[in-house]
């Protein structure tokens, strides 16, 4: 039996810079950002004020009952929202797929925050008996899991993995392999998120991990920039169709890229902080690598983690420096999350669509606010401004709380 082969053919993302593939893509090598200050609620008490909202979303549309939407919480709603995306885009025919081999896969680092305060407030305010019934569906990360498999009757293997802001890329490796394993053809992959909340924004402001550059939203968010003072905060989904290559070559489908390899490890290291020489990561790096039968020379570009944290953007630098030896410096880097955010759960999924659109385009997203380097990040960061570029192979960096480390390597179809 001959090894099978996955391909990335649909996608759909959320984004504070597009609710649309096309209208994200645009964004992202115009170099357009998408931090303001946040709208969900009063900042005033708020030392980080900051965020990147997604905006102008109505989740009904989602929902073949639109009523639905109601009793699911935002972050949900935004993995109905990518899943229906991604289906629409990859052209498949539900009715002549094999519904018991058609998986799902998609994670949440966080889960429905928003639903787990407002009925904690109820239950203080107003009694237990006021609680909502569907208050533990609503919380649930697993749930955007269930509920895009649900609305599809797709009854392959189902799960949701957390793993911090590892999860996107963890869910879409693990799907990778069940499709390889032949357990799968066809699986909807990703994460979804939505932590724009009193007790998130509070909860990461505590920790000092979120920038507090509240006058400039726009230019806050700055990776590898020796000013950079931490991340901000975002919410969206981003959610892919991986398939096995032969069966979307039967039904003609268009294929963005081949996903090629999958590094997966743990640091055991810090609750919070990467290993100081970035040992972990680069060990993820380097078996996505293996996997992919490919050598340091072959990366033309990686989509870094790079979370425009003071320690966070110098072990990465250092972890690609183990990983690819002398080529790193020779390899383009950028960071997409200087201009989305960080997504957290969801930031892989959004990511790896950055990379297959790259390699489609030829065109790598630039890291934006980059305007004084950090000399601890020395690699060739794509500063600014969108650089042309003919794409083969690419890697896509995702790395959590926790020591979650995460690589997605995928290379263009020959």
């Amino acid at each position: 039996m001959s090894e099978r082969r996955v391909v990335l053919t649909g996608m759909g993302v959320v984004t504070p810079i597009g609710n649309d593939v096309p209208t994200f893509w645009q964004s992202l090598i115009a170099g357009r950002s998408g931090i303001s200050r946040f709208t969900a609620f009063d900042s005033t008490d708020f030392a980080c004020k900051i965020a990147g909202e997604v905006k102008d979303f109505e989740p009904g549309k989602s929902f073949k009952n639109p009523k639905s939407a109601k009793r699911t919480d935002r972050f949900t709603q935004f993995a109905m929202a990518g899943a229906k995306m991604a289906l629409e885009d990859c052209g498949i025919d539900l009715d002549r797929v094999d519904h018991n081999r058609f998986g799902v896969i998609l994670g949440s680092g966080i889960g429905g925050l928003a639903s787990m305060e407002e009925e904690c407030q109820r239950l203080l305010e107003r009694g237990p008996s006021r609680v909502s019934p569907f208050t533990i569906a609503m919380m649930i990360s697993n749930m955007a899991s269930g509920i895009v498999s649900m609305e599809y009757d797709l009854r392959g293997p189902n799960m949701c993995i957390v793993t911090a802001c590892a999860t996107a890329n963890n869910s879409m490796g693990e799907a990778w392999r069940i499709i390889k394993f032949g357990d799968a053809d066809v699986f909807i992959a990703g994460g979804c998120e939505a932590t724009i909340t009193p007790l998130g924004i509070a909860g990461f402001s505590a920790m000092k991990a979120v920038s507090f550059r509240n006058d400039e939203p726009e230019r806050a968010c700055r990776p590898f920039d020796r000013d950079r003072d931490g991340f901000i905060m975002s919410e969206g989904a981003g959610i892919m169709i991986l398939e096995e290559y032969e069966h979307a070559k039967r039904r003609g489908a268009q294929i963005y890229c081949e996903i090629t390899g999958y590094g997966c490890t743990g640091d055991a290291y810090h609750m919070t902080a990467p290993m100081p020489e970035g040992e972990g990561a680069a060990r993820a790096m380097k078996i996505a690598m293996d996997h992919g039968k490919v050598n340091p020379e072959d990366i033309d570009y990686i989509n870094a983690h790079a979370t425009s944290t003071g320690l966070g953007d110098i072990c990465e630098t250092k972890a690609i420096k183990s990983a690819l030896g002398d080529h790193a410096k020779k390899t383009m880097v950028s960071a997409t999350k200087s201009m989305t955010g960080h997504l957290l759960g969801a930031a892989g999924g959004v990511e790896l669509a950055a990379c297959a659109l790259a390699i489609k385009h030829g065109i790598v997203p630039p890291t934006i606010n980059l305007e004084n380097p950090d000399p601890e990040c020395d690699l060739d960061c794509v500063p600014n401004v969108a650089r042309e570029a003919k794409l083969k192979t690419v890697i896509s960096n995702s790395f959590g709380f926790g020591g979650h480390n995460a690589t997605l390597l995928i290379k263009a179809m020959d």
